[in-house]
């Protein structure tokens, strides 16, 4: 197990220079927005407009922060985006503008590069205890309340404050304790 903090996050423009975004997780480590494999971040938008495009990448978005967005994605109908929604998987190689509904919102980026890495996004209020079984794939844990602890396989114990992730990998699993919101950030090759 492999704790991020979030204020070592690194700090970046968007693509399209729009705002900043804190970089939770990048593969292959130290990627460029045009080479990465796969890729977490979180970011707060504070005015509606286009997203940024990414060619051949596949994208999901979750609401952290906020009252949420209207996202507009070409070929599908309008969707409203809150923090109560469940994380929205997209094309983020397709037009896509979103509307902020009332006020800057932060939220939670995962992309994967389509055709050799795939992803799946869930969110979790954790009530007592959880038991994630990564099955030879990168688990990524990030904490979207004020705190819960990680522990691992091997009898390590973290606590992870609002924004950290807990990273695992393989065989070990991880025991998420406490009372809040989890999302499970699961990475695996296509």
């Amino acid at each position: 197990m492999r704790i991020l903090r979030a204020g070592n996050y690194r700090r970046m423009p968007w693509k399209n220079g729009g705002g900043e975004t804190a970089e939770i997780a990048v593969f292959p480590e130290g990627a460029g927005l045009d080479d990465f494999g796969w890729r977490v971040s979180m970011a707060t938008v504070e005015a509606g407009g286009p997203f940024s495009a990414f060619p051949g990448v596949d994208r999901t978005l979750s609401i952290l922060e906020g009252e949420g967005m209207i996202l507009s994605v070409e070929g599908r109908i309008p969707i409203g985006l809150t923090s109560r929604s469940d994380p929205l998987t997209f094309p983020a190689d397709v037009a896509t503008s979103a509307r902020l509904i009332a006020g800057p919102i932060t939220d939670l980026n995962v992309m994967t590069r389509r055709g050799r890495y795939r992803h799946a996004v869930t969110s979790h209020r954790v009530e007592g205890s959880m038991e994630i079984d990564p099955a030879g794939m990168e688990v990524l844990a990030f904490c979207g309340s004020a705190s819960l602890f990680a522990g691992s396989g091997d009898g390590g114990r973290e606590r992870l404050r609002r924004f950290d992730t807990a990273v695992i990998y393989g065989g070990a699993g991880l025991r998420i304790e406490g009372r809040g919101r989890l999302f499970l950030i699961k990475i695996f090759p296509a």
